[in-house]
């Protein structure tokens, strides 16, 4: 093991920022290999505990997270959804093939109905993402009414016909994904004159006010984000426009080449360290896309939206390469870890992240298997150790001591990552090591309030490499951190390498 470095990191505790909202702690469930089905969903008739068909575990495990939104229907899959192929009575609702993600035929057993009771059993918010690549407008203006409107109309009458009386409330609305590519290859001045159809006839039914998500760029396209920009800020002499509410953008920690994007769990440590450089990078995209915002919205009233982030590795052999079912070692909690310090400091302009995704899919929070069997990922405990920072007041963070950066391929990584945030009386501040070999030793120079009391947890494994599995569950899980002591300045704490911990104090 490498010499500690040492580091000090001020805390204002008394300075409040932005609040760091729930929702940048989103999850999002695509129709793709085992994520719905096998995964949120088995059936009536699984011998697996289920409600309505969905499986229990998953959801006991998911709302221990506090969940606070789920993405649905896709992803690419949402451009060739049909959402009234999916509601009435699940024998007689007819199948389509899934053409994006393994060629399979879906059933559609699983819909509008089984995804609203999801939602009401995770406790979450439903973010549904509308079919502008091949739907329709009238399409899309009635899914908002079956789901929203009460009182009496044609899709109301439908939808108390197939068992539900009540209205929904579907606070986030997608319009469209991806259209510069599995959403229609459009232009962005193409999308554009679409989506303002689209969102128009997105009507507001009784009460249930929609935040319109128009589907934005992929990582540096920033002149796709400026041509929304331009149609959200203004019409003819520069009257206020309320078609969108927020824009997305997508950004996928990809360290190789999309043909070969290497082993999640077989890999270097310069594989490591490029992964890492590759995470911290969203730092720098999200200040690119919010400063093009900042442009035509200095308020900062339109929301900027990363509905999808993770990592993307190579399929685990055997598998089925188009339902992307990949494993999740430690390597991918710091990645997360380190996401999030990012997006607390971008909260005043991103007001949601959905990490791609929940169950048996890219960068999941869980693994699912046929026997019953379910494992919790690292990325889930990072998930769960960082719920503290739900609508939570962000505080200034400043390293003014730290180790020196890791240098490869021209590019640097910070090996130490730190966010804070205060609710109530108290504060949870969030540490990362990303040095490989080595440990650190970090004051927390907490100003501006008094310590009464602390306490500490830690996520880490011998290994990068180490993962979750059915026959060893608990590789890397949380545990108590031991080294946090008290300091003349705050706290002073030890993390081991590759390591993420933490701390809460008392107020």
């Amino acid at each position: 093991m490498s010499t500690a470095s040492t580091a000090r990191v001020v805390i204002d505790l008394d300075v409040p920022g932005p609040i760091i909202s729930r929702h940048l702690y989103g999850h999002f469930a695509e129709h793709l290999g085992r994520c719905v089905y096998d995964g949120f969903y088995v059936g009536e008739s699984s011998g697996l505990p289920n409600q309505g068909g969905i499986r229990l575990d998953v959801v006991e495990a998911l709302r221990a997270l506090n969940i606070p939104n789920l993405r649905w229907p896709g992803g690419c899959f949402a451009d060739e959804y049909h959402w009234m192929n999916g509601i009435g009575p699940r024998a007689d609702r007819p199948g389509m093939i899934n053409t994006n993600w393994g060629n399979v035929e879906e059933n559609n057993h699983f819909g509008t109905h089984e995804f609203m009771a999801l939602c009401e059993l995770l406790g979450a918010d439903p973010y549904v993402n509308g079919n502008v690549g091949s739907g329709t407008v009238q399409e899309m203006s009635d899914w908002v009414e079956y789901l929203t409107r009460d009182g009496d109309s044609p899709m109301v009458r439908l939808r108390k016909a197939n068992g539900r009386d009540a209205p929904w409330k579907v606070p986030f609305w997608g319009v469209g994904n991806e259209a510069w590519g599995c959403g229609g290859n459009l232009t962005a001045e193409g999308y554009v004159e679409l989506a303002r159809r689209y969102a128009t006839f997105c009507r507001d039914h009784d009460g249930n006010k929609l935040y319109r998500i128009a589907a934005g760029a992929s990582d540096d396209d920033l002149a796709w984000t400026e041509a929304l920009m331009k149609a959200v800020n203004t019409l003819g002499g520069g009257h206020p426009r309320d078609i969108f509410q927020a824009i997305s953008v997508h950004y996928y920690t990809v360290p190789g080449t999309w043909l070969h994007k290497g082993s999640a769990t077989k890999f270097e440590v310069d594989d490591y360290y490029r992964t890492m450089i590759k995470a911290q990078d969203i730092d720098r995209v999200l200040t690119g896309h919010s400063t093009v915002m900042d442009a035509y919205d200095p308020q900062r009233k339109i929301g900027l939206v990363l509905d999808e982030w993770g990592t993307w590795w190579d399929v685990e052999p055997d598998t089925n390469p188009g339902f992307l079912y990949q494993q999740n070692a430690l390597r991918d909690a710091l990645v997360a870890s380190l996401h999030f310090d990012v997006f607390h400091r971008h909260a005043e302009r991103l007001v949601m992240a959905n990490i791609a995704q929940t169950v048996n899919v890219l960068q999941a929070m869980l693994l699912t298997d046929e026997t019953g069997a379910l494992v919790l990922t690292p990325t889930y405990h990072v998930f769960e150790m960082n719920k503290g920072h739900h609508d939570a007041t962000s505080v200034p963070v400043h390293l003014v001591d730290r180790p020196a950066p890791y240098e490869l391929d021209g590019k640097q990584l910070e090996l130490l990552s730190v966010s804070a945030s205060v609710k109530g009386d108290k504060a949870l501040v969030s540490v990362t090591n990303l040095d490989p070999a080595a440990s650190a030793d970090v004051v927390l120079d907490l100003r501006g309030a008094t310590v009464r009391g602390h306490s500490g947890r830690l996520l880490t494994a011998p290994k990068l490499q180490a993962h979750n599995t059915v026959a060893d569950p608990q590789v890397v899980a949380p545990v108590a951190l031991t080294t946090v002591v008290e300091d003349p300045r705050g706290l002073r704490l030890t993390l081991p390498p590759h390591s993420f911990a933490t701390v809460e104090v008392d107020l």
